[in-house]
């Protein structure tokens, strides 16, 4: 049975706040939004990937102290990173991938119309 649209999550524990899915996304897939947000769920993510205030240690372990100009688990978006990416938009999604090659968190999830799970890992 084939899927209407393609469903697109962000699992938030592990969203760094880079911007990279955001900025190579073609077709909008994705917003920023400052931590506190109430929109921060607003995507399709399960329960255990929504945010809960808690990001993962080991992710934090790995990108807190490198410094590559971006905001890394700052709380709120200044337009350039920071925040917590949303997938708003994931019906939008034409499965090209950059977002999956870009994320540093490795958090994006992608099923595509067939039911194929596509997950981020970072270059």
């Amino acid at each position: 049975m084939l899927r209407d649209l393609m469903q697109v999550y962000v699992d938030k524990r592990y969203c760094t706040g880079c911007q990279h899915c955001k900025d190579v996304c073609p077709v909008g897939v994705y917003e920023m939004v400052d931590r506190n947000s109430p929109d921060v769920n607003k995507d399709s993510a399960p329960p255990e990937a929504q945010w809960k205030g808690v990001v993962d240690p080991a992710t934090k372990a790995k990108w807190e102290n490198v410094n590559d100009g971006h905001r890394h688990f700052a709380d709120t978006n200044d337009g350039t990173s920071g925040g917590i990416s949303v997938a708003i938009n994931g019906s939008a999604c034409i499965l090209c991938q950059a977002c999956l090659i870009e994320c540093e968190g490795e958090c994006i999830h992608i099923i595509d119309d067939n039911g194929n799970h596509y997950k981020s890992v970072y270059k």
